[in-house]
């Protein structure tokens, strides 16, 4: 993770070194609302163009929902964006005739959604909550999705299954995009180095940024595909289709280690659509 780009935040943080160890609930969740408050204005002044105010993007990748509509026809349907950021995607989505509601656990990313929303004049309702516990009823929901939010940053993603599942009507889907597992077996390097096998797949111990004192500043998790369709299983979804977008021809754009030297050899992103 670690990065130019990150600099002001791992300065913040006090970030020092990198650990591999376990890590629990509790401070995954303390080290990401603390990384992401701090990362988030520039996370934005780097990314904020690409990902644009109202725009669904699912991945690095640069592909939208606009182009692949893995959602379907979203008019009229409630949906839950978990892990939205500033919630270009839950706006878009808004745009569309959904009641969309984003959640996030960064009080600051929520800002610089809340000032989006002003300035698009499109009022999204944006929620701070864990995904681990969603604050809302039984079936309050047609549709979850997730573009690269939450599900990295939480140690056991059955739980946030098992809470999608609960909030989402009979027959709703749940649609996500995270980091290809087979991913974690190379540096986080866009360049040559980054095409290095370095590190076990089947090792599933956290990626984890610490201060001098040894606190996590910022947690990751990793899971093997077999893990993710265990744990949709085990909270009552079906898989029904699983994308791993080629990297597009004449996309350029690099974001921390997605990049077309490694988007030609290896898939970045894994999509997985899943029905209750």
């Amino acid at each position: 993770m670690s990065s130019d780009s990150h600099i002001s935040a791992e300065r913040a943080l006090g970030t020092t070194g990198i650990a591999r160890r376990e890590v629990g609930s509790p401070e995954s969740q303390s080290a990401n609302i603390a990384w992401w408050d701090a990362d988030a204005d520039d996370y934005h002044a780097e990314h904020g163009e690409f990902i644009g105010p109202v725009e669904f993007r699912w991945c690095p990748e640069g592909l939208t929902e606009a182009d692949l509509g893995l959602l379907g026809d979203v008019g009229g349907r409630s949906v839950l964006e978990v892990g939205c950021g500033s919630a270009p995607c839950a706006r878009w989505l808004s745009t569309q005739g959904a009641f969309a509601v984003g959640i996030d656990l960064s009080a600051r990313m929520l800002a610089h959604g809340t000032a989006a929303n002003q300035a698009t004049g499109i009022a999204t309702p944006l929620v701070q909550a864990n995904a681990e516990r969603l604050p809302f009823a039984d079936d309050s929901f047609d549709l979850a999705c997730s573009a690269f939010g939450a599900i990295p940053f939480v140690p056991d993603v059955a739980v946030v299954f098992a809470e999608v599942a609960r909030v989402l009507r009979p027959g709703g889907t749940w649609t996500f995009a995270v980091t290809h597992p087979m991913r974690w077996i190379f540096p986080d390097d866009p360049g040559p180095d980054g095409l290095r096998a370095t590190t076990p797949y089947f090792d599933r111990t956290p990626y984890v940024e610490v201060d001098a004192e040894g606190r996590a500043t910022y947690v990751e998790h990793h899971r093997t595909l077999g893990d993710y369709v265990c744990a949709l299983d085990g909270a009552g979804f079906r898989l029904f289709d699983l994308i791993e977008p080629e990297w597009p021809r004449g996309h350029t754009r690099e974001w921390g280690q997605w990049s077309p030297l490694r988007g030609r050899l290896f898939p970045g992103t894994a999509i997985f659509r899943c029905s209750r």
